[in-house]
């Protein structure tokens, strides 16, 4: 009858209102702040996730960061002026000492020449180098009070990190992800190095070497990357830009 009718229009309405409902619900869940991705796995393809913000909102320049990590399959470049990715200031050679002239046959013997002026060796200058090795020692005494065993510095993932810091800076972006495509493990995989599994962290605008070190400590998807006992060796990349330092850590264990 005209009540049983009304009970089934009732129930249509309730109906199409949840439907709207969680429609609305996903969208808010959709746009609300900027997720930080975090890629990780056990397979060749790792899981995307998405975490909430920070409670204290949207990050600055000075305290950008990322982390990306998938457990799977030289010569240094240089930095912009005032930096170098080279190995620290070799000390300058002091100037031979001249010999002895030979004295005439049956004549007195010339005076010696007079001995050079020894040369006082060159002070290394403050390098992308010197701050490369503070990163690694901090994140040795991190991964130290957690029981790991030290990650060791690596040439190939130095060049695979200073590249990907190098390329962000010049063109002016700020992802795991580099603009012509390829990720961590292939940027690795392209400076030679046969991994077992890789992690990379990066940064932006932060100073010091310390201060890196604390955002990305505070940080759980980068502070897991830094205290993963899996990963043997590390490479840091450093880079000046107008919007601050650039840096990366590229960790990983070979094969």
């Amino acid at each position: 009858g005209r009540a049983e009718l009304r009970r089934d229009q009732a129930h249509r309405r309730r109906r199409r209102n949840a439907v709207v409902a969680s429609v609305l619900a996903v969208g808010v869940l959709g746009t609300g702040g900027a997720a930080v991705h975090l890629s990780t796995g056990d397979s060749d393809d790792g899981v995307s996730v998405a975490t909430a913000p920070d409670a204290s909102g949207p990050a600055t320049a000075a305290t950008q960061a990322e982390t990306s990590a998938s457990p799977t399959p030289s010569a240094s470049p240089s930095h912009s002026a005032g930096r170098s990715a080279s190995p620290k200031a070799k000390k300058s050679k002091t100037a031979p000492k001249p010999k002895k002239s030979v004295p005439a046959s049956k004549q007195p013997s010339a005076p010696k020449s007079a001995p050079a002026t020894r040369q006082a060796p060159a002070q290394p200058t403050p390098s992308a180098s010197s701050d490369a090795d503070q990163v690694l020692a901090l994140v040795n005494t991190e991964r130290a009070k957690e029981g790991c065993g030290p990650v060791t510095g690596n040439d190939q993932l130095t060049t695979a990190a200073q590249r990907h810091s190098e390329d962000m800076a010049a063109k002016d972006y700020f992802s795991h992800t580099s603009q012509d495509g390829s990720g961590p493990g292939e940027r690795i995989t392209a400076a030679g190095y046969r991994w077992s599994t890789y992690g990379e962290n990066i940064a932006k605008g932060q100073r010091t070497p310390a201060d890196v070190m604390n955002s990305w400590m505070n940080s759980p998807g980068h502070r897991a990357n830094i205290l993963n006992c899996s990963f043997k060796e590390l490479g840091v990349g450093i880079q000046d830009s107008p919007g601050g330092i650039v840096w990366t850590q590229d960790f990983g264990a070979a094969m």
